[in-house]
């Protein structure tokens, strides 16, 4: 599987290449500015890319813009960003063009290597990664909102775990009830939600969308 990332400390830069390569991921290319980053994604067009969301020369979104430019050109190509603090803005607009294939982790995550492979190897199939701080502030400041309103504390715990990219069996693991309750709860959520079957959206995506908006 093979790999770009972007990130602008050499120690993290190595660090995240090795991990990778550990894990039998090919790392194609490492850059450590924000003009490098586009144009390594469009000549490679890696299986995923692993980008810094603050990088040189202004360190204020530069990864994200080029993770949404190179969206607009190759759509679905499954970008991690890694950032070091919550930003919530920064999660709906990743999530803006419901394509999958997104994430949102922190830096602190890294050290944890099994969940870090976790992460990526989840975006690279074309899922979807909430870093479980971000999710929790989410919570905290959607404690309130009327679009939320008619979900039971069940359901939104449901959503608050669809929204860290977990499988249906993960969160029946979670909350100790069987596939089919969370199966059941799901489209009790996307109802709720006004959310009819479809066969072009992908409807976790919009549920998670409806939640990081509310």
């Amino acid at each position: 599987m093979r790999v770009v990332i972007a990130e602008d400390l050499a120690l993290l830069r190595d660090g995240l290449t090795r991990i990778l390569d550990a894990y039998g991921f090919q790392v194609v290319e490492a850059v450590a500015d924000g003009p490098s980053v586009l144009p390594a994604l469009t000549r490679h067009r890696p299986d995923v890319a692993v980008l810094d969301v603050r990088l040189p020369p202004t360190f204020t979104d530069e990864g994200l813009q080029a993770a949404l430019a190179v969206r607009a050109q190759l759509p679905g190509l499954p970008i991690l960003v890694l950032s070091q603090h919550v930003e919530q803005l920064y999660a709906r607009e990743l999530l803006a063009d419901r394509a999958g294939g997104v994430g949102y982790l922190l830096k602190d995550r890294v050290s944890n290597v099994g969940q870090f492979i976790d992460a990526v190897r989840r975006v690279a199939d074309g899922g979807m990664v909430m870093d479980p701080e971000v999710v929790a502030a989410l919570l905290a400041r959607n404690s309130g909102a009327q679009r939320l309103g008619e979900l039971t504390a069940r359901e939104r715990e449901v959503l608050g775990l669809m929204a860290e990219g977990r499988s249906n069996a993960t969160i029946a693991g979670r909350l100790f009830v069987t596939e089919k309750a969370v199966s059941k709860h799901i489209n009790n959520i996307f109802s709720k939600l006004g959310m009819p079957p479809s066969d072009d959206d992908n409807r976790r995506v919009l549920a998670v969308l409806a939640y990081l908006n509310s």
